[in-house]
């Protein structure tokens, strides 16, 4: 009689090979879809984060924003201002504002400030355009471009930020303001200040996020009789 024949044949090998490598790779794109699905999410995480940390201090800012006659009203460089003019993608803003965090105590400043916000074409990577805040520490009635400033990324890649104003007086949005000019919006703040940031996605989409600043103080500061 014929022994039983022992192990398995090369039709058996092959079979087990061929569903060993199928489960591998079933195994291997299931761990990718996870690794990539976990990529997607931080950056968007991270890109959320970015925008709720600009709009915050973007309000911060607008809500100390002020006026003061305590000044020569005819400079032509005042020392307190709003001056929102539109732009391509970022306009360009400056204003003062009370919002500066004096760090020492022996610091030779307050807390006013000038900021200024702006649109910075990134040279590391040709066609970004950044989001910038500038603040000058010891307003003056200098020439902006001659006064030092410290300048902050806020947003990276920003496809659109519009800054709008409410003019309590008429009632209306506006796209621009300007206390410096006659004709537009002399020793007068708006009461409300409405901030959109539009962003790409990690998948391409365009994302919004927007949020409102209410102007704490709207009349102008006065001179001590």
């Amino acid at each position: 009689m014929r022994r039983a024949q022992a192990g398995l044949t090369l039709i058996e090998v092959m079979i087990a090979s061929a569903v060993m490598v199928i489960m591998m790779s079933l195994a291997w794109r299931t761990i990718s879809n996870t690794s990539d699905t976990r990529r997607t999410f931080g950056k968007y995480q991270e890109r959320n984060h970015e925008l709720r940390m600009a709009l915050g201090r973007m309000t911060a800012d607008f809500e100390a924003a002020y006026l003061s006659r305590n000044e020569d009203m005819t400079a032509s460089h005042p020392r307190t201002l709003m001056v929102g003019k539109q732009g391509t993608r970022v306009p360009d803003i400056t204003f003062s504002t009370l919002g500066h965090r004096v760090l020492w105590a022996d610091a030779n400043e307050s807390e006013q400030t000038v900021i200024r916000y702006l649109a910075y074409n990134s040279r590391e990577n040709p066609g970004q355009v950044d989001l910038l805040r500038a603040e000058r520490r010891r307003p003056s009635n200098l020439p902006p471009e001659e006064e030092p400033a410290e300048y902050d990324v806020l947003v990276r890649n920003i496809e659109k930020l519009e800054i709008e104003y409410w003019n309590w007086k008429n009632l209306e949005w506006q796209d621009t303001w300007d206390t410096t000019q006659s004709d537009g919006q002399k020793a007068m703040l708006p009461s409300r200040v409405r901030i959109t940031i539009t962003v790409k996605n990690a998948e391409g989409r365009d994302v919004k996020q927007s949020t409102q600043a209410r102007i704490l103080m709207q009349e102008p500061l006065l001179a001590n009789p």
